[in-house]
């Protein structure tokens, strides 16, 4: 079985790193088989804000934009159609690896230096759209994660649950052992019926 650690803080107070929380449940008899941290991947991937885009003077079909990425403002050659001015987009760092494979160096791309990529869904992986660049909401800030604003600053645990632990299918009872195991309160959700 999977189960997120942020949403199982929603329903505990946990002191531990998933770490040491993982083996906290395998001392416990919950074997923790594996530990996905899936905002890994994007370590290197911030929210950038176009501030300009210009023609390329030497590709009829790519544009250079100035990105502010949080710290620094970024020159980076871009080929997709919807690119535009004011536009809350992710940008793929020097150095990122992206899932989709992508190592992202430093490039001339028609006499144009790109210090950057700004992606599309498919180049993220959260996504099948490669058609153009994916743009974000625009009340995000600039030089955060892009992991954090689309939620999956998470880490995922891979429980072995045994046949005699059928409670531990449930994020619920996860939490219930967690609480037993650190003598915290479990927080049970706020449920009305009418």
């Amino acid at each position: 079985m999977r189960i997120s650690y942020n949403w199982l803080k929603e329903y505990i107070d946990i002191a531990l790193t998933p770490n040491e929380l993982a083996d906290a449940l395998t001392m416990a008899g919950i074997e923790v088989e594996a530990i996905e941290d899936i905002g890994k991947p994007y370590d290197q991937v911030v929210i950038g804000h176009v501030l300009t885009k210009r023609e390329h003077p030497n590709a009829d079909h790519l544009s250079i934009c100035e990105v502010d990425v949080g710290r620094d403002t970024l020159s980076i050659v871009c080929g997709a159609p919807n690119v535009a001015t004011g536009q809350k987009v992710p940008v793929a760092l020097v150095g990122a690896h992206l899932p989709s494979g992508l190592k992202i160096k430093k490039a001339k791309i028609r006499g144009a230096s790109s210090n950057g990529m700004i992606c599309s869904e498919a180049e993220l992986a959260v996504g099948e759209d490669a058609s153009g660049i994916m743009v974000l909401d625009e009340t995000l800030s600039a030089g955060q994660s892009i992991a954090q604003a689309l939620g999956i600053d998470d880490v995922v645990f891979d429980l072995e649950v045994t046949p005699n632990r059928p409670d531990c299918l449930s994020t619920m009872g996860i939490a219930r052992d967690v609480g037993a195991i650190t003598h915290s309160p479990v927080k049970l959700p706020d449920v009305s019926l009418s």
